[in-house]
């Protein structure tokens, strides 16, 4: 097996599909990444047996075919280190890849390519392209508010939501609740559901471009694959219920606030400052025409301002974590952000003024 690259070429592919593998493996062949050499294409494979990445790059000249395994990091960093304009040449050599670049030459340790685990097939169930733009957005707008690490393990994750010709992006972490919703392509009454990883959402928004490049996805019964472009990724689905979350989107508020949406968030961030830096608390007394922004922490320092806003309803003071607050404010794109409540136990319903299709719910605080 020998290939000839630019580093130009190889950097590229090379971290994002070296982004999938983990640092601390079981299985020594996890660590590293799958290099597949065959006419003048040359394509890379990193899994972590939960999500798997193959990128492909052409060649500038036809290479001597076969396949083998090296340590992503490694050739990741020896990469990285080579000047811009570098051509690279790999060689395998016994156990051994070779890499030469100018004056400068490396020798890798390898595995077998098949030890090399690839993520089992599932049967296709539905099929959608969209523009990729469309799926960065719905990510990004609502990434935010997946659980990490929770017990309640189908809340590490997004849940994708195919219904009425739309796509609905729905992330919770028990505290926050953040959806959004774009128009798709798909077939008339279809309805799905499927959670995908926290990593699959993280390592999938990392391929998404800009602009109006398409992306295909294809659903499986335990698997999601998107091709995007020389890039197919493939992740399984999490295998649980997602909350019904048309619940816990408050329905009856009738304390509506606007305000600003920048100013609302630096007076937010001012008063952070002094709050209790484990909890983050922040009260929010609403009278009309004014809401007071208040917090305190244990060392009984004291942060408080007033900012005016568009509210004429009853007097009203409620708790929130201020982060949770701070993260809506910033993601949205209206200049105007609308607040609506209830009372001083119920869930905070947050959207921007003039933004169809984003909704965040922060619930209260005991303060």
């Amino acid at each position: 097996m020998k290939f000839v690259i630019s580093r130009e070429a190889l950097i590229k592919p090379l971290q994002l599909v070296a982004g999938v593998v983990e640092r601390r493996q079981t299985l020594p062949v996890l660590s590293n990444i799958l290099l597949v050499a065959e006419g003048d294409q040359l394509s890379m494979t990193g899994t972590d047996l939960e999500v798997e990445l193959v990128g492909r790059v052409t060649l500038d000249e036809p290479a001597e075919a076969g396949s083998v395994t090296v340590p992503a990091r490694k050739l990741m960093d020896i990469c990285k280190s080579l000047p811009d304009s570098a051509r690279i040449e790999l060689t395998l050599t016994g156990q051994k890849m070779v890499i030469k670049a100018g004056r400068s030459r490396f020798s890798l340790s390898t595995l077998p390519a098949a030890e090399f685990p690839n993520v089992e097939d599932s049967p296709e169930t539905l099929e959608l392209s969209m523009v990729q733009q469309q799926l960065r957005n719905l990510i990004d707008k609502t990434g935010f508010s997946m659980a990490q690490q929770d017990v309640r393990y189908y809340l590490n994750g997004m849940l994708l939501e195919i219904a009425d010709g739309k796509l609905r992006a729905v992330s919770t972490d028990g505290h926050r609740l953040a959806t959004s919703v774009t128009d798709v392509e798909a077939e008339d009454g279809l309805q799905h559901q499927i959670i995908v990883p926290r990593k699959g959402i993280l390592e999938l928004a990392r391929l998404l471009q800009n602009g109006d490049a398409e992306l295909r996805l294809v659903i499986g019964a335990s698997h999601i694959r998107a091709h995007v472009g020389d890039f197919t990724f493939t992740s399984k689905l999490v295998d649980g219920k997602f909350p019904d979350y048309e619940r816990v989107i408050p329905k009856n508020g009738d304390k509506i606030l606007l305000s600003d949406r920048m100013e609302l968030r630096q007076v937010l961030s001012r008063i952070a400052i002094l709050s209790n830096e484990k909890y983050r608390g922040v009260r929010l007394a609403l009278s009309p025409g004014y809401l007071q922004v208040m917090a305190n922490n244990p060392e009984q320092e004291e942060a408080e301002e007033t900012l005016a806003v568009d509210y004429d309803g009853d007097s009203l003071e409620v708790g929130f974590n201020v982060n949770y607050l701070l993260d809506c404010l910033s993601i949205l794109n209206s200049d105007v952000v609308r607040l609506t409540l209830s009372d001083s136990n119920s869930s905070a319903l947050v959207e921007g003024f003039d933004e169809e299709g984003n909704l965040y719910v922060v619930m209260p605080m005991r303060m």
